[in-house]
């Protein structure tokens, strides 16, 4: 058991700067350069998972704030694409810098509100993320944005130009660093945006506004508008003046979105969940491949669609790496946010936290057994949050635990015999974002992974990211480009053909 007295509250471990930013408790929509109050007068509670303690009220905002939004990115629109391509980077060049120089209370705030623990939000998601401005602000300085065409009897090429308005909607598993990969090409590109975060997690979105602007982001340019799904998400999607869309989130939802761009002909970028798998080949060291396939698992408490949460073993180790994989679960501290030695925190709401719950309810009333238990719950012992106890599951292939996502730390282990079925096993998914496989002999694991569905295949390790290396979905993962990739960028430039007979 993790005791730790931070239960009741974690608002004096956060810096000055932070405890000023939460002080009046009530959150506003950053429309024009300015913080606005929204339309209507309805509120929600943005509450740490990690004790139940509400941190602030949040509007549910209307049409008529998403119209000021994108009213206020269209007006900001011609003099942000026109501007100069070294002009454009040194701002968002300054951005990162100033990201920077915050990085602490950015990552106060991320661990607080998503409950993922401090050490990771310091560490990489708050770094990472700041990165992302630097990748795109070098390669917006080097990128082609003319093609020459060769053509008898004509000069001809491909100009690229930015869209317009952008629009954003995204989940609250990794607010900074999902939001950056979203924005950030499409600013880079000379697109303005607007941005709906998750009503669950968006303090960290907001918290950047100001910096933006002190970096010299010319008003207009970067909106934030703040709701739930059917207030903004909806209309944010539906809005005629957004000339692109973008969505990171569930496939029910994006298949909504998608629905929605093409009734005004836009293109859409879909971000889906996933059923990640990793097979086990026999010549692993074993307890080397547990100890990182349980440590992928409990990043970010399991909220990770690209995570591995089926994990096939080779029959001749199978015992071997259960008995591996249970010693390192039963080794994860964990704990609030905001504690230096958690490795794991709560579930990101309580709403969430009854979601597993009840799948892993559903998956062993349906045939599933728990391999491993612990002596007693640990997240029991920690009443006041959304904890949940990690969780291995073995059974028939046919178990929803195997089949659906439950974006929570829980894996479904089963034994394979072959090749053929364990790339069969794999591929029966609807899904498609990101599998593993694991083996001493790499040509042969690059072998199976050219045969697997999906749109990431990574050798000996898994969740593997880097600026240059494109990532992205296929089937019911996602849809219309990845991100974090120079094509990510192109994404945001449309093409306009110039001929000259």
């Amino acid at each position: 058991m993790h005791n730790n007295p931070l239960m009741n509250s974690q608002k004096d471990l956060l810096s000055p700067e932070s405890k000023a930013f939460l002080a009046d408790g009530v959150l506003r929509n950053f429309i024009g350069g300015r913080w606005r109050e929204a339309a209507s007068s309805q509120t929600i509670d943005v509450v740490d998972p990690s004790c139940g303690e509400t941190l602030a009220h949040l509007p549910l905002s209307t049409t008529q704030d998403v119209d000021a939004a994108v009213e206020a990115a269209s007006k900001a629109f011609p003099a942000w694409s026109g501007l100069p391509l070294t002009e454009r980077s040194a701002i968002l060049r300054r951005f990162a810098d100033e990201l920077q120089a915050l990085l602490p209370q950015l990552a106060e705030l991320e661990a607080l509100d998503v409950g993922k623990a401090i050490v990771n939000a310091e560490g990489f998601d708050i770094p990472f993320g700041i990165d992302c401005l630097r990748y795109y602000v070098d390669l917006n300085i080097t990128a082609e944005r003319d093609t020459q065409l060769s053509i008898p009897d004509m000069k001809a090429r491909v100009h690229r130009v930015p869209y317009g308005v952008c629009g954003f909607i995204l989940p609250w598993n990794f607010p900074f660093d999902l939001l950056m990969w979203g924005i950030v090409p499409a600013l880079a590109a000379g697109n303005t945006v607007v941005v709906k975060p998750s009503e669950v997690t968006p303090l960290s979105t907001l918290y950047l506004c100001d910096v933006a602007m002190q970096a010299g982001l010319p008003p207009g340019v970067l909106n934030v508008v703040l709701g739930d799904g059917k207030g903004v998400g909806e209309t944010l999607a539906r809005h005629k003046g957004i000339r692109r869309m973008a969505f990171t989130g569930s496939t029910t939802v994006g298949r909504a979105i998608a629905h929605a761009c093409a009734d005004n002909l836009i293109p859409c970028k879909l971000e889906l969940g996933g059923k990640g798998a990793a097979i086990v080949a026999k010549d692993v060291h074993v307890s080397d491949a547990a100890h990182d396939l349980c440590a992928a698992l409990t990043l970010n408490t399991g909220q990770v669609c690209c995570t591995a949460t089926r994990w096939l073993v080779h029959e001749t180790i199978f015992d071997d790496f259960v008995s591996a994989a249970g010693r390192q679960l039963g080794n994860v501290r964990i704990g609030p946010s905001l504690a230096r030695d958690t490795e794991m925190g709560p579930l990101a709401s309580r709403q969430h936290r009854k979601r597993v719950s009840d799948y892993l309810a559903r998956g062993i009333q349906e045939g599933a057994s728990q391999l491993f238990v612990e002596e007693g719950n640990r997240a029991r012992d920690l009443p006041d949050g959304f904890y949940f106890s990690p969780s291995l599951l073995t059974g028939d292939a046919q178990n929803l635990c195997w089949r659906e996502e439950i974006f929570g730390p829980v894996a479904y282990i089963v034994k394979y015999r072959t090749d053929d079925e364990a790339v069969s096993l794999v591929n029966e998914s609807n899904y498609g974002l990101a599998n593993s496989v694991w083996s001493a002999d790499t040509e042969w694991a690059a072998a199976i992974a050219e045969r697997l569905i999906a749109g990431n295949s990574w050798i000996n390790a898994h969740n593997v990211f880097a600026y240059g290396l494109p990532y992205g979905g296929v089937n019911q993962s996602g849809l219309g480009g990845g991100v974090n990739g120079p094509d990510t960028y192109f994404d945001y430039l449309r093409n306009l053909t110039i001929a000259q007979p």
